[in-house]
């Protein structure tokens, strides 16, 4: 009965903690990693429209000539369905009409969808957020946290090898670092 009641009273202080921190190289299996690794140098430059996108299509990969690992959509099949805490910078694609974010991609990087390349696909994943975030700068770091599933999207803008319903979106703050 001790047992019991203890949990009850803790059970409110678990739910409100926060997972651990998932790194985008979770994301990848080993040998993408060991290629990423071996991979030389390449420039992040390109050129940019007036809006300040890419003239090369954003996320999207438009050339062919840099190693397979940076069009990888292989995933780590133990992490579909678990729940994780990704720290990322948001591509916003739909707002609600308070203008919050409620559907956006989220890279490793700031400026991806400016600079190229992109990350490959399984570096980017799409977020759902029925909630919602107003987004007032793209390279304001968030925390994501929700289930992650195995489901390559695409569109116009990228190719995402995971989806993920969140459940908690906040901007990262200067104490989490």
């Amino acid at each position: 009965m001790r047992r019991l009641l203890l949990s009850l009273l803790l059970l409110p202080l678990l739910a409100q903690a926060e997972l651990a921190e998932t790194d985008w190289l979770d994301l990848m299996p080993p040998e993408d990693q060991r290629a990423l690794e071996t991979m030389p140098e390449i420039s992040h430059d390109s050129p940019e429209t007036a809006d300040g996108f890419s003239s090369q299509g954003g996320l999207r990969q438009r050339e062919q000539s840099l190693p397979p690992v940076m069009y990888s959509n292989k995933t780590v099949a133990k992490l579909d369905g678990q729940r994780i805490r990704l720290g990322g910078y948001p591509v916003p694609l739909e707002n609600d009409a308070h203008g919050r974010s409620t559907l956006f991609f989220l890279v490793p990087y700031p400026g991806a969808c400016i600079h190229v390349p992109p990350p490959p696909p399984n570096q980017i994943v799409l977020v759902r957020y029925a909630k919602g975030i107003s987004l007032d700068d793209i390279y304001a770091p968030l925390w994501v946290e929700g289930p992650l599933k195995i489901k390559a999207v695409s569109n116009d803008l990228a190719d995402a090898a995971y989806t993920l319903k969140a459940t908690k979106v906040r901007l990262v703050e200067d104490t989490d670092l």
